[in-house]
């Protein structure tokens, strides 16, 4: 079936019980034995739940893994992941990834003998030059968060795979909608379910996709052991969130194409970060492995970053993405202050860089809201 089919029925069945042909919340911890050392499929909601493992399938489905798993956070997928390795082993990460990851990396595994080293991975000789004996992991953002930059997952992969390297690639900008990570030979898939997945800034969310048995032994094992798991409620906002992905990622991508050809051509703009355009850098490697360009626009702002913020109207000022609000941010001072200003300069991230959710609303009104805002 098509993907749009999928979004709407993968992982779903009507309740056995009710006929119900909307996945119930399971909303209990236990679940009752068949006998002494029988359980049923579920014996507790940590382990496992009904609402969670309809979500987890359709996640697998869409993505094309093998098994998905769901998380309370995105922070808590990507801190599951890493649960991976042990004391001693090197992550390469690109550089300009998002700020929660990169402080989780920098600031709290290397506390534990976990070693970083935060690259751009746009370059197979930087690429293999950073490799170490004791490297396990590569971790790439594409499109990365905030500034866009386009990642070769099949040189990703293939890089991986020749030193038996696990890699891993955060969806969560393009969705499986736009990029299937998989079909490019990444080992593990990660999102924030918070974002794109959901689509309604109402729930916070994980998830990671795995490709073999013995990943997918791994990661359940992890979830279950650090107890990071998904609330049954979450699951079934994020499941209910999948049902409209298709409908919604066409209109963030056909927005967020007009939005960034008129920063384009503003005088007040400077850069304009956005892989759908032709002058990206990226451009041509994100239109050979995506199937669109996203909903995010992040540009260099030339006039006061106070005033420019405090004249829109209709995007509000905020630090998440995906949902159906418009969305403003500051890079350098809300999602990635927590990155030093040492890690955000050599990544790029100015603090004149603003960075677009472009949400559901009339593309003629975000347009008029930014040009007002421009112009102070």
């Amino acid at each position: 079936m098509k993907f749009a089919t999928n979004s709407v029925h993968a992982g779903r069945k009507p309740d056995p019980v009710t006929g119900a042909v909307t996945t119930p919340i399971y909303q209990t911890s236990t679940f009752v034995f068949d006998d002494y050392n029988k359980p049923k499929e579920h014996d507790y909601s940590r382990t496992s739940n009904p609402t969670r493992s309809a979500l987890e399938n359709a996640l697998a489905k869409l993505e094309g893994g093998n098994e998905g798993f769901a998380f309370s956070s995105g922070m808590s997928a990507i801190s599951t992941t890493l649960h991976l390795l042990e004391s001693g082993d090197h992550v390469i990460a690109c550089n300009d990834l998002y700020g929660g990851t990169y402080r989780l990396f920098s600031e709290i595994l290397t506390k534990f003998g976990i070693e970083f080293t935060f690259i751009k991975l746009n370059d197979e000789e930087t690429i293999r030059n950073a490799i170490k004996p004791n490297t396990k992991l590569i971790w790439a953002e594409t499109p990365s968060n905030p500034l866009l930059n386009i990642t070769d997952l099949d040189l990703i992969s293939s890089i991986s795979k020749e030193h038996n390297i696990i890699s891993v690639a955060d969806n969560t900008f393009a969705t499986p909608y736009f990029l299937k990570p998989i079909e490019h030979g990444i080992d593990l898939v990660v999102h924030s379910t918070t974002k794109y997945l959901n689509g309604h800034s109402d729930v916070i969310g994980g998830a990671v996709i795995t490709t073999t048995p013995q990943l997918a032994e791994d990661i359940h094992f992890l979830l279950n052991g650090l107890g990071t798991n998904a609330a049954p409620f979450d699951s079934w906002l994020v499941l209910r969130g999948i049902k409209t992905l298709p409908i919604r990622m066409k209109q963030h991508y056909k927005t967020a194409t007009a939005v960034s050809k008129f920063l384009t051509d503003h005088p007040n703009v400077g850069n304009v970060y956005y892989p759908g355009l032709d002058t990206h850098p990226g451009h041509d490697i994100a239109k050979k492995q995506m199937n669109g360009f996203g909903g995010v626009v992040s540009f260099d702002l030339k006039t006061d970053v106070k005033s420019f913020l405090n004249n829109l109207k209709v995007f509000s000022l905020a630090e998440s993405l995906g949902g159906a609000d418009s969305l403003v941010e500051h890079a350098a001072s809300m999602s990635h202050a927590s990155m030093i200003e040492e890690a955000r300069k050599k990544a790029g991230i100015s603090d004149e860089l603003i960075r677009l959710s472009i949400g559901l609303e009339d593309e003629d009104d975000l347009i008029e809201d930014l040009s007002n805002a421009l112009m102070g």
